[in-house]
C-alpha cells in the first residue's frame, strides 16, 4: 500500500494538469438536476442512468458514468443537507490539496466502485442498482476528518463533535456493512462499502502508518549530555520513513524528486512541509 501511496504522489506531481477544477461543482448541480428530472418522470431518470450490471453488458455503457449524478435519495431536505456537506468537504479538500490530487481521489474511488459493480454482473444482483457513490461521497468526510481530526461538526446544527470521533464512527459502520456481506457470504457486495476505505488508505497510509518516533530518552544531567550529529538524526529518520521532506499539497517527497527544495510556512498552524512549487501557493492551515 506504501508503495500505491508514493506512486499516486508522484502521479499527481507528474500530471498537474490531470484535474477538473471545481469537480465537486459538476456532481452537486448533476445530482440536482437527476432530481429534478425524477420529479418529473416519476423516477425513470434515476432508472435510466443508475449502474445495473446487466445493461452495461448489454451495451448501455453511459451507467459507467451517469451513475456519479444519481441522487442517494428523493427526499428533499436530506439530499440538500448531503449535497451541501459533499460540497463544502470537496471545495476545502481541493483548496487544501490542490485539483489535481482530490480529482485523482475522487476519480480512483469512482474506478474501484466501477470494478465492483462490473464484477456484480456475474452474480444474482446483476439487475439492481445496488452500487453507487454513496460510500466514496461519505469518504470525503473520512479525508478532511483525516487532516483536521479537531475540527467541529454540528450534528442537526446544534451538537458539537469532533471530526475524528465521527470518522472513527464512519469506519465503524462501513465495518459493520462489510462483515454483514461476508456472514451473509455474499464477497462481492462486500467490496462495494470496502473500495471508499481502500481508497481512503492509498492516499492517507504514510501519515497514518509512518514509523513512530521513539520515546524521548530520559534528562540527563549537563555533564552526561552526548552531542547530537544532525546528519546520522537525519539519516535514521529517512530510513524509519522512507523520505525526509513530503509536500503537504501535492506529496512530492524529497525522495522522489531529490533535486526538489523543501521549506515549513511559519504562517501554518503545525508543521507543514511544502515544496518549491506549493511554499507561496498553498491555504494556510489554521
Amino acid at each position: 500500500m506504501r508503495g500505491i501511496s508514493r506512486l499516486l504522489s508522484r502521479f499527481c506531481y507528474n500530471h498537474p494538469k490531470f484535474s477538473i477544477p471545481n469537480l465537486m461543482k459538476y456532481i452537486v448541480f448533476g445530482n440536482i438536476a437527476v432530481w429534478l428530472l425524477d420529479m418529473i418522470s416519476g423516477g425513470l431518470a434515476s432508472l435510466w442512468l443508475s449502474f445495473i450490471p446487466s445493461a452495461v453488458f448489454y451495451g448501455q455503457v453511459w451507467r459507467l458514468v451517469t451513475f456519479v449524478f444519481v441522487p442517494a435519495t428523493s427526499d428533499p431536505l436530506y439530499l440538500g443537507l448531503a449535497l451541501l456537506m459533499y460540497y463544502y468537504l470537496g471545495t476545502q479538500l481541493e483548496q487544501i490539496w490542490g485539483s489535481t490530487r482530490f480529482t485523482v481521489f475522487y476519480l480512483l474511488g469512482m474506478v474501484l466502485t466501477i470494478l465492483c459493480g462490473l464484477a456484480l454482473g456475474f452474480s444474482p444482483f446483476r439487475d439492481l442498482a445496488v452500487v453507487n457513490m454513496g460510500y466514496v461521497n461519505l469518504s470525503l468526510f473520512l479525508a478532511f476528518a483525516t487532516l483536521f481530526p479537531d475540527a467541529q461538526f454540528r450534528i442537526y446544527f446544534f451538537i458539537p463533535i469532533r471530526g475524528k470521533w465521527l470518522a472513527l464512527v464512519y469506519v465503524v459502520l462501513i465495518g459493520l456493512d462489510v462483515v454483514k456481506w461476508l456472514r451473509a457470504g455474499q464477497f462481492l457486495l462486500a467490496a462495494v462499502p470496502a473500495v471508499s476505505l481502500l481508497n481512503w488508505l492509498a492516499f492517507f497510509w504514510d501519515d497514518l502508518f509512518r514509523s513512530k518516533k521513539p520515546a524521548p530518552a530520559p534528562v540527563r544531567r549537563k555533564s552526561e549530555q552526548k552531542p547530537v550529529n544532525l546528519r546520522t538524526a537525519q539519516q535514521q529518520v529517512q530510513k524509519q520513513q522512507g523520505y525526509l521532506h513530503k509536500c503537504a499539497v501535492c506529496g512530492i517527497t524529497d525522495r522522489d524528486d531529490r533535486n526538489m527544495e523543501f521549506r515549513y510556512c511559519s504562517k501554518c498552524q503545525g508543521y507543514y512541509c511544502y515544496c518549491a512549487n506549493h511554499i507561496n501557493n498553498h491555504t494556510h492551515v489554521e
